[in-house]
């Protein structure tokens, strides 16, 4: 046999070029061809594959089979993911659609995300968010397509995927695909979600408190047959856009906002357009009152919108639901006074509580909301007293809500704190060892509005303004306290010019968790260093002889349409 004489040199460059062969990390190509070669339909029990593909970072995904009234036609991708769909079955006579976006560079953490309003509407820019941050990130569309509950129309398994089980399926599928995709678990859980989204993330801690290590729950849908009730009740007190005493969006916008700007703006010390805390405004519309002119209301408008802003009670006088908070006309004018049923309350009522698509909602009433609290299809009604046992896993809950929500009272999430408070028998600072409230002064539901109202909650384009930072980004915020045991106790939200990150930052405002009130101390109230979070009660300062200087911000006039 003939033998070669081998050099050192060669030898040790051998030894090199294999070494470096076995620790190099994986390349975009090793990516693509782990992700093309994945078979997740092998691993989901009786699932179907509908997508699996490789997506380069920078693709405007396109999603030509989406439905229309989901309006998401498209989603720019901002890093290298696998996507991966399938359509999951849930029982005999539902299924899923589930998404799984997983992330070239990995962090190791998962994510799931929610739905909003009645919506069968996967969140594409969460997905988008989600998985920019390094994590695995899942949606699905709660068990039916679209923005109607038609689906749920006699098919109780539609309405209990779109109470809780579509979630923990999208969970427990997401958790089991990103293991085989990655070969290790997740190390954290996590979850992100607003208004439906944040009624699933708190539901999801009290039935299964082991899919989630942290949960931000934004404005949430909570105590939901009695919201649906409420929502309801407004169409009944301002009647159809044709009646006699209709208040027009004209009057919501430039006579009564403009009053309760008048009245309740300043009781913060500054003139800005921004209610900081709706619970101490006692609007009185009679300010606006008037017989014969044409710049105010009529008596009976002035009672339409006292009983706006009043509790709802119910037959036995007992709350159903919270007052409305003012402030938030603005954009409630659209839906909830717009002189039209509110439609998923109407849907609801046909759809689920009744089976019956011809139920008016004009006659809406009292036994009306009792039958639907008394049915809670599904399980939906989400209002624990007690969220123990999550608690005892190390889960953390982060809730926000918006002072001027325009489609769910603000005060309604304070109600809920109250409520753990008196179910777990806890003091504010043994509740906030686990679950803390912040409460966004300025913001409209979810998201917009006239104050510092970016804080991460989610992929809207305003989040790529602001760092992936604790301070200032809820999301960020919950894993450092997961993590690190870091826990929030404010949230920096920012305000760019226009709402457009690219004109720059026109004012941040850190928020308080709640029960603490932001206060304002004086000087330029742009910057947060000029307020503090202060027991409620607390007088910081005579708020009668606080003045306008030339420090404060300018009077903030929102720009807004009907359309």
């Amino acid at each position: 046999m003939l033998k070669m004489a081998l050099s050192p040199r060669y030898l040790i460059a051998t030894l090199v070029a294999v070494c470096l062969h076995l620790i190099k990390p994986a390349t975009a190509d090793d990516f693509q061809a782990n992700c093309l070669s994945l078979k997740p339909e092998q691993y989901i029990s009786n699932s179907t594959r509908t997508v699996l593909e490789y997506v380069p970072a920078g693709t405007n995904l396109t999603f030509p089979d989406n439905v229309a009234s989901c309006s998401r036609p498209s989603q720019v991708v901002s890093s290298d993911i696998c996507r991966l769909a399938l359509s999951i079955p849930t029982s005999n006579r539902s299924s899923i659609t589930f998404e799984a976006w997983l992330p070239r560079d990995w962090t190791g953490r998962f994510l799931g995300t929610g739905n909003g309003g009645i919506d069968g509407c996967i969140r594409y820019e969460d997905l988008a968010y989600g998985s920019s941050q390094g994590f695995a990130t899942v949606g699905s569309n709660n068990g039916h397509n679209g923005t109607t509950a038609i689906a749920m129309l006699n098919n109780l398994d539609v309405t209990i995927d779109y109470a809780w089980r579509s979630l923990h399926t999208m969970v427990t599928s997401g958790k089991t695909l990103t293991k085989k995709f990655y070969r290790q678990s997740p190390t954290k859980s996590y979850y992100i979600g607003c208004s439906l989204g944040g009624r699933q993330g708190i539901k999801a801690a009290e039935m299964f408190p082991h899919d989630f290590d942290g949960i931000v729950a934004g404005s949430p849908a909570l105590d939901f047959n009695h919201l649906i009730s409420w929502r309801a009740s407004f169409f009944p007190i301002t009647g159809s856009a044709n009646s006699s005493d209709f208040i027009t969006p004209s009057q919501w916008d430039t006579l009564i906002h403009d009053e309760i700007l008048k009245q309740c703006d300043g009781l913060d010390g500054v003139l800005d357009g921004i209610i900081e805390d709706p619970t101490i405004c006692d609007f009185r519309p009679e300010a606006i009152m008037c017989s014969n002119a044409t710049n105010c209301l009529t008596p009976t408008q002035v009672e339409m919108v006292r009983r706006i802003f009043s509790p709802f009670y119910g037959e036995d006088g007992q709350l159903i639901y919270p007052a409305m908070q003012p402030g938030s006309e603005v954009y409630a004018i659209q839906k909830l006074y717009a002189g039209a049923p509110f439609p998923y309350s109407d849907e609801w009522f046909k759809y689920v509580v009744y089976s019956n698509p011809n139920w008016n909602a004009s006659n809406f009433n009292l036994r009306d909301a009792a039958a639907a609290e008394a049915l809670n299809p599904g399980d939906i009604r989400t209002w624990p007293s007690s969220l123990a046992t999550f608690q005892s896993t190390g889960g953390k809950i982060i809730s926000f809500h918006g002072q001027q929500d325009n489609q769910i009272t603000s005060f309604n999430t304070p109600r809920f704190y109250d409520r753990l408070l008196r179910g777990m028998q806890k003091t504010t600072s043994e509740l906030d060892e686990f679950f803390r409230f912040f409460r966004i002064s300025g913001m409209f539901h979810c998201n917009s509005g006239p104050g510092a109202w970016v804080i991460g909650q989610g992929g809207d384009a305003s989040a790529e303004g602001i760092p992936f930072a604790p301070q200032n980004n809820v999301l960020a915020a919950l894993v450092a306290w997961v993590e690190n045991g870091t826990a929030p106790d404010t949230i920096t939200g920012t305000k760019f010019i226009n709402d457009d990150p690219t004109e720059g930052i026109y004012f941040q405002r850190s928020h308080c968790r709640y029960p603490l009130r932001n206060t304002y101390l004086g000087g330029n109230s742009s910057r947060p260093e000029n307020w503090a979070c202060l027991p409620m009660g607390t007088i910081a300062q005579d708020i009668s002889s606080l003045r306008s200087d030339s420090t404060s911000m300018r009077p903030f006039k929102i720009q807004r349409s009907y359309t």
